[in-house]
C-alpha cells in the first residue's frame, strides 16, 4: 500500500505547543549561532505550520538529503569543526529545521521535543547565570505541556497540561535538590567540553598597541571579583598584576607566550605583612591569571609562576574558576640581577622615534642618576600640558615621538609606552605590566568588582640595589586615576574630561544590588564544589564525609522522598468513600442472603426476595423506599437515619 504524502491536519492541536516549546528552548543560542540556522528554523516552522493547515504535500526525501548535506556543510564552514558547544548547538537547531518537514505523526513529535531538551540543557554549557534557573524550569514546562498536549483528548483543556507539568515538575524537584546536595563532588570533570569559540571574549590581549586599553575601558563587564581575608587595600595598593611586555617594535609591545614561558620567577624579597583574598575569575579564554602584586602563593590547579612574575595557567580560563591566594604589597623583585650589555629589556628599533631618543639621552646627561632621571620625567608629565583621555588622537608612525611632542593625549597605554621608551633611551631595563588598577568595593557583598575598564598598564624599571621597580606614569598626569580608579572617576567633572559618561546613581545602585546576587549565586551554587560539599556534609553531622556515605546518605533520602511522593499520590487518587446508605443496603442483603445482580434495581432486586419465607414484603419494601430516599433523595438527615434504624431492627430481628 502505498505511504500517503500529504497531510491529514491531525497535528493541529499539538503542533503549535511543539513549534513554542523548540522555539523557546533555542532563545538563548541565537546571540551566538549563524543567522542563517535561525532563519532556516523559522522558515521550517512558518512552512511546516501551513503544510498542516492546508493539509499540503511535504518536501520529497531527496530534498531533505540536499537541504541536510548543505546546512551541514555551512556548519562546518562557519565553525570549521563540528564539536563544541558552538557547533553543536548549530547542529541540533538545525536537525530540529530539517526534522520539522518530515514530521508526519505523533512520534516524530516526540524527536523534536527531545532536541528541545538537549538545546535547554546545551544552553547550560556556555552560561550559567542566575537567569538560566528560571529559564530551565520554564523551558522543561513548556516542553511537558507540549509533550501532554499531544495526548490530550478535546475535552482537555490548555489549562489542565499546564497544571499537570507543574504538579511533575514539583514532584521532580526535591529529589533533583537531593542530588545536587549529596551527589559527591568531583574536582574535575568526567570530560572536557570546549568553549564556544564564536563568542567574543572581553579582557586583555598579549599585545599592546596606542588605543587597546583605552576602547577596552569603555566595557562595563566584570573582570574578576575579590573577597578580601581582612582589610581591603587602599586603591593605590591595587594593582593586578597580569603579564609582562618586553618586546617593542617601534609601535606595538609583546611578551613571550604565557603558555612557554615556563621558567621560575625572578626571585623576591617578600616584605611586610601578607595580603590573603579569593578571587573569582570570568572566563576569557586566555592563559594569564590575575593577581595581587605581587603573588606569594596560590590554590589555582596548572597555575605556575613564569619568568617575570606573572601568573599563568597551562590551561586556558574557558570557565569561571575561583581560587584563593596570598599576595605582599611590599616586596623587592630581582635585585641582584646582573644586567647585560644587550639586554632585551634596554632594546629599541633602529630609526624608530628618534626624536623621543634624543631627548632621552640628553635629559638623563642632564641628570645626576638614574633614580633623578626617573623623578625628571614624571615631574614633565605632571607639570606640562599632557592630559588623560579615553579619546585619544590617532598617532600613526612613530606613535611615541608624535604623543610625546604634539598630541600630549592619552590613556594610559600612551603613557606607559612612551615611559618605557624615555628609560630604554637612557640606558635604563624597563618592561610594560598589562592588567588591572583598582577596582569598585560592593558594599552589599563586601567585595571588590574589578572591571574592564579597570584595565591599566604600568612600567617596572630596574634600578641598583632596588630591583624591578614599580612606576606608573598615568599617576603623575592623572592622580585620581590611581587614587579614586575609573568608577570613583565616573560621576564626577573629572570622569567626563576623560570621556567618560556619568550614570545614573539609582541605575548604579541597581547594577551593584544584582552583582552581589550574582556573585552569591556564584559562590552557593556554581561554586558548590568538592570543598563547599564536604563542609555542608560536615555542618549537617556527617563525620569524615566520602563518597560512599554520600551515596548511602542519597539513596536513603531519594527512598523516603519517593515514599512521601507515592503516598501522596495514592492518597490523592484513592477512590471515594462508599456512600453509608449504600453500606446499609449492602448489610440488609447480606442479612437476607442474595446479592444484587450487577445492573439490578432496587425495585427489581425487592419484587426478588419477596418470595423469601425470612423476609417480610413490609420490610422488603420499606428498606428499599428508605434507601432510595437516602441515596437519590435530596441530602436528609432523617432519611439516612430512618434506613440505619430499619436496617439495624431488621438485623437484629
Amino acid at each position: 500500500m502505498r505511504r500517503p504524502s500529504g497531510t491529514d491536519g491531525s497535528l493541529l492541536p499539538s503542533l503549535p505547543w511543539t513549534l513554542f516549546a523548540l522555539g523557546f528552548s533555542v532563545l538563548p543560542h541565537i546571540p551566538f549561532i549563524p543567522v542563517w540556522i535561525s532563519a532556516a528554523l523559522l522558515i521550517c516552522a512558518t512552512g511546516r505550520l501551513y503544510i498542516e493547515r492546508r493539509r499540503r504535500r511535504l518536501p520529497p526525501a531527496s530534498l531533505r538529503v540536499v537541504l541536510a548535506l548543505m546546512c551541514f556543510i555551512g556548519v562546518l564552514a562557519t565553525y570549521q569543526n563540528i564539536t563544541g558547544v558552538g557547533p553543536g548547538s548549530a547542529l541540533l537547531v538545525v536537525m530540529a529545521a530539517l526534522k520539522l518537514m518530515e514530521t508526519r505523526k505523533r512520534r516524530d513529535q516526540f524527536v523534536l521535543l527531545f532536541i528541545s531538551i538537549f538545546l535547554i540543557m546545551a544552553s547550560l554549557l556556555r552560561d550559567q547565570y542566575i537567569w538560566s534557573l528560571p529559564f530551565l524550569l520554564v523551558g522543561v514546562l513548556i516542553t511537558m505541556t507540549a509533550w501532554l498536549r499531544m495526548s490530550a483528548g478535546a475535552t482537555i483543556g490548555i489549562r489542565r497540561s499546564f497544571a499537570t507539568g507543574s504538579r511533575l515538575l514539583l514532584y521532580a524537584a526535591p529529589i533533583t535538590l537531593a542530588m545536587w546536595v549529596f551527589f559527591p563532588r568531583l574536582a574535575s570533570p568526567f570530560w572536557s567540553v570546549p568553549i564556544d569559540t564564536s563568542r567574543a571574549q572581553s579582557g586583555l590581549s598579549d599585545t599592546m598597541s596606542p588605543g587597546d586599553i583605552s576602547s577596552l575601558s569603555l566595557s562595563n563587564a566584570v573582570a574578576f571579583r575579590v573577597d578580601f581575608a581582612g582589610d581591603v587595600p587602599a586603591p593605590p595598593d591595587l594593582y593586578w598584576r597580569g603579564l609582562v611586555l618586553h618586546r617593542f617594535n617601534g609601535r606595538t609591545w609583546t611578551g613571550n607566550e604565557v603558555s612557554i614561558s615556563t621558567g621560575i620567577g625572578s626571585p623576591v624579597e617578600y616584605l611586610g605583612g601578607p595580603v590573603r583574598y579569593q578571587i573569582t575569575l570570568e572566563p576569557t579564554s586566555r592563559h594569564w591569571v590575575y593577581a595581587l602584586d605581587i603573588p606569594y602563593e596560590w590554590s589555582l590547579d596548572q597555575t605556575i609562576m613564569g619568568r617575570q612574575n606573572q601568573l599563568a595557567r597551562r590551561r586556558p580560563i574557558d570557565q569561571r574558576m575561583s581560587f584563593s591566594a596570598t599576595s605582599y604589597l611590599d616586596y623587592r623583585l630581582d635585585v641582584n640581577r646582573e644586567i647585560r650589555v644587550n639586554d632585551y629589556y634596554r632594546s629599541l628599533p633602529e630609526n624608530s622615534n628618534t626624536e623621543t631618543q634624543k631627548f632621552a639621552k640628553k635629559m638623563h646627561a642632564e641628570a645626576t642618576s638614574d633614580a633623578n632621571y626617573i623623578n625628571n620625567v614624571l615631574k614633565m608629565f605632571h607639570e606640562q600640558e599632557y592630559y588623560y583621555t579615553l579619546d585619544p588622537p590617532a598617532l600613526g608612525s612613530n606613535p611615541v615621538d608624535r604623543f610625546l611632542f604634539r598630541t600630549r593625549q592619552g590613556f594610559c597605554e600612551h603613557y606607559a609606552s612612551a615611559f618605557a621608551v624615555l628609560m630604554r633611551a637612557a640606558g635604563i631595563p624597563s618592561r610594560i605590566v598589562l592588567g588591572y588598577q583598582g577596582g569598585e568595593l560592593n558594599s552589599l557583598g563586601g567585595y571588590l568588582i574589578v572591571r574592564q575598564s579597570d584595565a591599566h598598564a604600568w612600567n617596572e624599571v630596574w634600578l641598583p640595589n632596588r630591583g624591578w621597580t614599580r612606576v606608573d606614569p598615568t599617576g603623575a598626569v592623572a592622580p585620581e586615576r590611581i587614587s579614586s580608579g575609573i568608577a570613583g572617576a565616573m560621576f564626577g567633572d573629572i570622569g567626563a574630561s576623560w570621556g567618560l559618561s556619568s550614570p545614573s546613581m539609582l541605575l548604579h545602585q541597581l547594577t551593584l544590588t544584582w552583582d552581589a546576587i550574582n556573585a552569591k549565586w556564584n559562590e552557593w551554587v556554581l561554586g558548590y564544589g568538592p570543598e563547599n560539599q564536604n563542609r555542608l556534609m560536615k555542618w549537617l553531622g556527617m563525620g569524615d564525609p566520602d563518597w560512599q556515605k554520600m551515596i548511602l546518605t542519597l539513596l536513603g533520602i531519594v527512598a523516603i522522598i519517593i515514599a512521601a511522593i507515592s503516598f501522596l499520590l495514592i492518597y490523592r487518587n484513592r477512590p471515594p468513600p462508599k456512600d453509608e446508605a449504600a453500606v446499609l443496603y449492602q448489610k440488609f442483603a447480606s442479612r437476607v442472603g442474595i446479592q444484587p445482580v450487577t445492573g439490578e434495581t432496587p425495585y427489581v432486586f425487592a419484587s426478588r426476595i419477596r418470595n423469601e419465607d425470612n423476609v417480610s414484603v413490609d420490610d422488603s419494601d420499606r428498606v428499599t423506599e428508605l434507601y432510595l430516599d437516602a441515596r437519590y433523595g435530596p441530602p436528609n438527615p432523617d432519611a439516612l437515619r430512618a434506613l440505619r434504624e430499619s436496617v439495624r431492627a431488621y438485623s437484629s430481628a
